[in-house]
């Protein structure tokens, strides 16, 4: 997966620049905690991005001239938390049993997994948290990529599922970009050795 994540990471220099101060609220429906993530020992990629509540909106507005499709999506969005761990031996079976961890987490507590992928190379979950048949209040990516890398994502608002694609597209985030050909549906993908029943 590409994390370039450029406009979420754009937002939150700029909010460290202006120093805004973060309100201490109570955590939404939406809002999931990835607990501690460890860096790798190595020295390797460690992104972590959370903005909330007013520093969101002041993106909005400082989007609506130049961006305003971008806008447009962080309307009713209360917060955004993104994380990308690169791995090495030292942290790579932790992180992965906090990811396994968290899905757990979401199963139990009813969210709906709508993309299950896992393959040689990735390992994909993606889960919404929805608010009756119109409205999705929450969405947590899960993704590990080639044992090298690892990537969460939690967001948290009043999201239209036909935007979902759209937020993947212009939040960088390669997974949801196809969400839109799961129609909503539970989508699983796994790969299998290949049977002489496959080949004919």
């Amino acid at each position: 997966m590409r994390t370039p994540f450029r406009t979420v990471t754009g937002v939150a220099l700029l909010c460290a620049a202006l120093a805004f101060p973060a309100i201490a609220e109570t955590a939404p429906a939406g809002a999931i905690d990835f607990g501690k993530l460890t860096p790798a020992a190595d020295g390797g990629q460690f992104v972590e991005v959370n903005i909330k509540g007013n520093l969101l909106n002041m993106a909005a507005r400082l989007a609506a001239k130049e961006e305003p499709e971008i806008a447009d999506l962080l309307k009713g969005i209360q917060s955004i938390r993104v994380n990308v761990v690169g791995l090495d031996e030292g942290n790579r079976a932790e992180t992965q049993a906090r990811i396994k961890a968290v899905r757990g987490e979401l199963d139990v507590k009813g969210w709906e997994r709508v993309v299950s992928v896992s393959e040689k190379d990735q390992d994909v979950g993606i889960y919404l948290k929805t608010r009756g048949q119109d409205a999705v209040e929450g969405l947590v990516v899960t993704v590990i990529e080639n044992g090298k890398q690892a990537v969460l994502v939690n967001i948290v608002g009043d999201i239209r599922p036909e935007k979902l694609a759209d937020l993947g597209e212009k939040l960088g985030i390669e997974p949801l970009k196809n969400l839109h050909q799961t129609s909503g549906k539970h989508t699983e993908k796994s790969r299998k050795p290949e049977t002489s029943e496959d080949k004919k």
